[in-house]
């Protein structure tokens, strides 16, 4: 049981690990929880702490979650300190909902035995090669995962006690045969129309605008044609990244790294070892093993009838490959004082139990050659280097800016770098290095905005900083109309347009209604041919609203297509034919729903009977 046994049961590392590794779960939906009784708590459910270091683990992985997949739009979000708790919160809401439906789940008598999580383990096939279970693969998968066996099994043993909770709800649920045929005849439906387009550039091309018209549309929608307050920036930038281009490291620096860090590019000491745990305190049944090992007894065989770790039992206690500082350390002290192939230890007392260790197999460290690790020193140093020059130029660069306020020059010759400057800009169209919010607030600052002196230096990236300065500034206004006139113009032409186009369509549908279609060929106008509509198009929210038509009398009504165009629809026909085939996906997606409903119903009453604290979320 080679992880389980890593840093021990009680290390505070291995709680700020399973927080990390718990949360991706929970986030996928099959959740987990690891609960404190510390005073240190962000919330309290019950008579269960949630621990502030597992929150705050929490919150940062689904922070970085998030990054990663919004980039610099999530960065503006978590600049807004309202956006920032509510986010918090949210995340610690995630994981009260999941402690509240474990307890519950344990309230209920729903259990786990040991057989069902071992034969879940043996049977997952992430830990299998050629379907049988491997247990190197199982040891090397915990081990990257910052899981000890003890631990993933005590994981799946609350996972599996969730989803017998989950199952329950979701079993419980059903659909109606009527229920889901009506479901089904509303999602197959389909309209059978022709349709007249007013194109909205061609009516607007035809209004007629008087210069009062466009005088008092530009009144009257000022917002639209005000500039907001822009500023020309000029600023010098720093970053790691540029810096590490301009450096060269040569083979002889490399290679002399390599000499003097000849231990960080060797493999550690690796020992292949088995062994027979017998868990809590029973000392008289572990020596009663020891015993009949020192009698001649089969060590893997005592090890598959006897040992209480079931991962490593069916493998005659084989735990695999072992390096130092990876192990509990009363097992690891008493593993690698064994000096012998096939050596065995006494009883060996750790945190899980009593176990008996043997030695199977040494396997010595191994230094990889220099040509093989060359590019990895090189880029290594090269890193190195540009980070330590990077914190160094930050610091003249800071100095300079600051003793010398006046301008960038000096700033920019300090740490040998152009000076960039911008045209005008606003926030909105700011290049993307200004946007940060740190920047922004800078460049709107009096000090560097009014008294025109240069920025402190702000970080926009690790390694990477930028001091601005506002070079020339002008306040928001309302652009002149003779600036903006072709602009409102269109504006209001499109207006116009679109009001005419509006007009004509309600005059054609009123005839058309009454059977006339004298107004139709006036305009020159004529249906396209049928087609037909499903609810995926931009017209099916005006066409499924119509009413059905009937044989001697089509419907009509007015819409909008995504150009902005106005269309009338005439509806001819409604089909409605019943496809069986879908039943099944619209049964179970019916019971996906009313089971989730039933689920968030049950979480809502566990909140209103539970005491819940929160002691942290800002």
């Amino acid at each position: 049981m080679m992880d389980r046994l890593r840093e021990g049961v009680n290390s505070i590392a291995v709680k700020i690990i399973l927080g990390l590794i718990i949360l991706s779960f929970v986030f996928a939906g099959v959740g987990s929880y690891i609960v404190g009784g510390s005073g240190n708590s962000a919330a309290k459910v019950g008579n269960v702490e949630i621990g502030r270091g597992e929150f705050e683990q929490a919150y940062q992985n689904e922070r970085n979650r998030m990054q990663a997949q919004l980039g610099d739009y999530f960065a503006n979000l978590l600049a807004d300190p309202s956006y920032v708790e509510s986010f918090r919160k949210s995340v610690l809401d995630r994981m009260i909902d999941d402690v509240l439906i474990e307890q519950h789940a344990e309230s209920l008598g729903l259990r786990v035995s040991d057989s069902q999580v071992r034969t879940m383990i043996l049977d997952m096939p992430q830990f299998q090669v050629d379907g049988q279970f491997d247990q190197e693969i199982y040891q090397s998968a915990l081990r990257r995962a910052g899981f000890s066996p003890e631990s993933f099994a005590q994981y799946l043993r609350r996972d599996l006690i969730r989803t017998q909770l989950l199952t329950a709800i979701q079993a419980s649920d059903f659909a109606l045969p009527g229920e889901v045929e009506t479901q089904s005849k509303l999602l197959t439906q389909t309209r059978d129309i022709n349709k007249i387009t007013l194109s909205l550039a061609d009516f607007a091309a035809k209004a007629e605008l008087s210069e009062q018209e466009i005088e008092q549309y530009y009144q009257q929608n000022t917002e639209r044609y005000t500039r907001p307050e822009q500023a020309k920036v000029s600023f010098v930038e720093l970053s790691a990244q540029q810096l590490k281009q301009s450096l060269t490291i040569t083979d002889e620096e490399a290679e002399q790294y390599y000499q003097q860090n000849r231990d960080k590019f060797s493999s550690q000491e690796q020992r292949r070892v088995s062994h027979i745990l017998v868990e809590g305190d029973d000392e008289a049944k572990a020596q009663a093993i020891l015993d009949q090992l020192t009698a001649g007894a089969d060590f893997a065989a005592l090890a598959e009838e006897k040992s209480d770790d079931f991962g490593s039992a069916s493998e005659g206690g084989s735990l695999g490959w072992i390096e130092r500082d990876v192990m509990d350390p009363a097992f690891e002290e008493a593993a690698f004082a064994l000096q012998n192939v096939g050596d065995t230890t006494g009883l060996v007392k750790s945190d899980f139990g009593y176990h008996i260790i043997k030695l199977d197999e040494l396997k010595g460290s191994v230094s990889k050659p220099y040509q093989e690790v060359a590019n990895d020193i090189k880029q290594e140093l090269r890193d190195q280097r540009a980070v330590d020059k990077f914190y160094e130029l930050q610091s003249e660069l800071e100095r300079v800016a600051f003793e010398f306020p006046d301008s960038l020059d000096d700033a920019a010759k300090a740490i040998d770098a152009q000076i960039q400057t911008t045209d005008f800009i606003s926030q909105l169209d700011a290049p993307e290095l200004l946007k940060t919010p740190a920047v922004m607030q800078a460049i709107t600052s009096p000090e560097v905005n009014e008294d025109g002196l240069n920025s402190e230096v702000i970080e926009v990236a690790p390694e990477h900083v930028v001091v601005v300065r506002v070079e020339e500034s002008r306040e928001e206004t309302v652009l002149p109309l003779d600036e903006v006139r072709d602009q409102v113009t269109q504006a209001l032409a499109n207006v116009k347009g679109e009001q005419a186009a509006i007009q004509l369509s309600q005059t054609l549908i009123t005839d058309l209604k009454q059977g006339d279609k004298t107004s139709l060929n006036e305009n020159g106008l004529m249906f396209t041919d049928t087609e037909t509509l499903d609810r995926s198009s931009p017209l099916a929210d005006v066409v499924f609203s119509m009413a059905k038509p009937t044989q001697e009398q089509p419907q009509y009504a007015q819409a909008k297509d995504l150009n902005g165009d106005i269309v009338i629809v005439e509806l001819v026909n409604v089909a409605s034919e019943f496809d069986p085939q879908y039943n099944q996906q619209i049964g179970a997606q019916i019971t996906q729903v009313n089971a989730q409903q039933d689920l968030s119903g049950l979480v809502s009453i566990l909140r209103e009977t539970i005491d819940i604290e929160y002691y942290i979320v800002n």
